[in-house]
């Protein structure tokens, strides 16, 4: 008895570490391919190990910065498997770049919501071939306290403008994309949603009156900062 224990324990200590090594064996790159002032950027996944590995996620963000200072970016993000030795392509970027523009671009990998790998490069405006390295961690990242437009009516135009301006004087900053969604309801209404790394926050009926929407902006935000706070927690554990 004492003996098959023993065994056990070799055993789940065994899988444990080999699981850990073939987390090791994957890393992520970010591939970019000019012509005139279009840049191609694709999100590649390696897998040196032995093992097949699920249940992967990548996060790709590419972050453009306009003349005038202004920033629009683009995200892209989902779920994969990737088999032993094989390199993988897993999203691509489109951007139309002008010489007078920067653009920064992120990639994630992570597993069970902990970071494996990541990769980052910057093309600045003075020097358009100019690629610079950015060591960059998932916590202090460029994209702090962007929050993304994706209303389709009025109201929801009106809540993302009443939210955004309540998440400035707020003074956070969440090292996350929050987007600002909507969808068709029932008749004229609409619903409108605060997403985040594809995870609902909050959700609500549009209602043509301010201070509902300010009232919804106030739940969102409540709710955000909870989020937020467990999300940090999860990502100290992972690295211990």
């Amino acid at each position: 008895m004492y003996f098959s224990k023993i065994v056990f324990f070799i055993l789940c200590l065994s899988c444990s570490i080999g699981f850990s090594q073939s987390e090791n064996d994957v890393y992520g790159k970010i591939n970019v391919d000019k012509k005139d002032n279009f840049i191609t950027l694709k999100a590649e996944v390696n897998n040196d190990g032995l093992l097949h590995i699920d249940k992967l996620f990548y996060n790709l963000i590419a972050l453009k910065k306009g003349k005038g200072g202004n920033y629009s970016n683009n995200r892209q993000s989902g779920e994969f498997s990737i088999q032993p030795n094989e390199n993988m392509e897993v999203s691509t970027i489109k951007v139309n770049l002008n010489g007078d523009e920067e653009l920064k671009v992120y990639l994630f990998i992570k597993k069970n919501e902990k970071l494996i790998s990541k990769d980052s490069l910057w093309i600045l405006p003075k020097n358009i071939q100019q690629e610079v390295a950015d060591k960059t961690d998932e916590k202090d990242f460029f994209l702090k306290g962007i929050v993304v437009d994706e209303a389709i009516t009025k109201l929801g135009k009106d809540y993302h403008d009443l939210f955004y301006q309540s998440y400035l004087l707020s003074g956070i900053k969440y090292p996350f994309i929050i987007k600002i969604k909507e969808k068709p309801g029932m008749g004229r209404t609409s619903i409108i949603l605060v997403e985040v790394e594809e995870i609902k926050i909050h959700e609500f009926f549009s209602r043509p009156d301010e201070e509902f929407l300010k009232s919804n902006v106030g739940v969102a935000l409540e709710r955000l900062y909870f989020y937020a706070k467990q999300r940090e927690e999860l990502r100290k554990k992972s690295k211990m």
